[in-house]
């Protein structure tokens, strides 16, 4: 999806693409240079705030900081539960709280949740938990950690997974005020199940939603990418504080008449 959307937005602007596998990153780059985008590579890990501080340092160098898309997220399928919230939920917080010091008026931040966030339980969210992660890190940390231990072992990156997304749309909505007082809009995509490399690992579970959804097949990247691009652009200027369902109808799908 990040390099789906760095096609389309790069059309405009001058990129920084970023991830923790630099050989991926060098051969995106290419790709995006033989398509004529001006842009460079960072490796960044999201889950460390001074990766973040590094990545948003050299971003503020590089001139002012229109946008941000943060797409870096890890499914069940691709790593623990630690890693997954680490990744997911303290990524997102790394990545809002390090932009927030460059970013000024007129500028975006796109974050990306999940469908899932609305398949989940309320039971199983920590949901009193999520306010620490203006409070104290290693404390929010704790407690959504402590709630994906309460599973057995081999459900708790799919706990994870579904914990952090539904965090990120939270804290996306619960930081336009904060980030409007400096003119700075935030909004979150909830992605169903695309053809990336993720979805291809989640295919066998995303298969059973497909079936009933209103749109009967996987979403192609550049679908949503997209919608990434129009959400970062002035075009979507008086849209923020809002999580935004990108999944063919699948949650449409389940609601009662």
């Amino acid at each position: 999806m990040g390099l789906a959307t760095a096609k389309v937005a790069g059309k405009e602007y001058y990129l920084i693409i970023s991830g923790r596998t630099g050989g991926k990153l060098e051969s995106a780059l290419e790709e995006l240079r033989s398509m004529g985008i001006e842009a460079e590579a960072f490796v960044c890990d999201v889950s460390e705030r001074s990766s973040v501080d590094e990545l948003a340092a050299r971003a503020a160098e590089a001139g002012r900081v229109k946008c941000v898309i943060h797409a870096a997220g890890i499914s069940p399928g691709m790593g623990s539960g630690e890693s997954v919230m680490k990744v997911n939920a303290l990524g997102t917080i790394n990545i809002n709280e390090a932009f927030y010091q460059v970013m000024s008026e007129g500028s975006c931040i796109v974050n990306v949740s999940s469908m899932s966030a609305y398949m989940v339980p309320e039971i199983i969210l920590p949901k009193r938990a999520y306010k620490l992660s203006r409070i104290d890190i290693n404390q929010f940390m704790k407690k959504m950690l402590n709630r994906v231990n309460l599973f057995p072992k081999k459900l708790r990156s799919g706990i994870a997974y579904v914990i952090s997304k539904h965090f990120v749309a939270w804290y996306t909505k619960t930081e336009a005020v904060r980030m409007g007082a400096k003119g700075i809009r935030i909004v979150s995509v909830s992605p169903g199940i695309f053809k990336t490399h993720m979805g291809i690992l989640e295919s066998a579970e995303g298969e059973k939603f497909i079936k009933t959804s209103a749109i009967k097949r996987f979403g192609n990247p550049e679908e949503i990418a997209e919608l990434f691009a129009f959400i970062a652009s002035d075009k979507c200027r008086y849209l923020t504080g809002e999580d935004i369902i990108c999944d063919g109808g699948v949650i449409a799908s389940r609601m009662k008449k």
